[in-house]
């Protein structure tokens, strides 16, 4: 298996010259542009040629860009104990990622969809997202044992994130500020359904 070019030799050096592009990257998403390497490459002031040896192409130069979100939780540390104020807080503090990443998930989802049935799994499905949800409901487990949290948390998932944002704002027509509120809506509807009986089907 070949090593990385940035792995090789001055590996400081490089490291700093990786992520010199992967900001400028960033920085043109935010414009509206989708950079080729030749793009970020200029916008970083580094030689076309160097920023080959980085990113051989597009696909994966856009991939290098999506933001690495490492949180465990998204609850503070005197977080409440009421499922309903734990899930509001975490939608908030996940719509406030979404929208500050916006541009870049934007792309993310775009290259997931065109991604070859043999590539790596999409950035987009990780499931990060349903984690930060099933740790704002766990008090649940006590309460309502009989309710699957973890089906639960996937069918809020499937309401919030860039891929509701998008068809919210691009097809809808609301703005960022009414997507966000029915997002919100959405994630407390679903969990007042589970409670008072209706949980999402098996």
């Amino acid at each position: 298996m070949s090593v990385p070019y940035e792995l090789t030799g001055r590996s400081q050096q490089k490291a700093r010259t990786r992520d010199a592009l992967v900001s400028a990257t960033r920085r043109l998403l935010t414009q509206g542009v989708t950079p080729t390497v030749e793009d970020a490459a200029a916008a970083a002031e580094i030689s076309r040629t160097t920023a080959y040896r980085y990113f051989p192409n597009q696909r994966t130069l856009l991939l290098a860009a999506h933001p690495e979100i490492q949180h465990e939780s998204l609850l503070p540390d005197d977080a409440p104990t009421d499922p309903l104020a734990r899930l509001d807080l975490v939608m908030q503090a996940h719509l406030r990622i979404t929208l500050d990443w916006e541009p870049q998930l934007r792309t993310a989802l775009r290259l997931s969809l065109e991604a070859a049935a043999d590539a790596e799994p999409p950035l987009l499905r990780q499931g990060r997202a349903i984690g930060w949800i099933e740790h704002a409901l766990a008090p649940l487990t006590a309460t309502h044992p009989h309710l699957d949290l973890h089906r639960l948390a996937i069918a809020i998932r499937s309401a919030a994130g860039i891929e509701t944002l998008i068809w919210l704002t691009d097809i809808a027509g609301l703005s960022r500020d009414q997507a966000a509120q029915t997002l919100r809506w959405s994630a407390r509807a679903m969990l007042q359904a589970a409670l008072a009986g209706n949980p999402p089907p098996q």
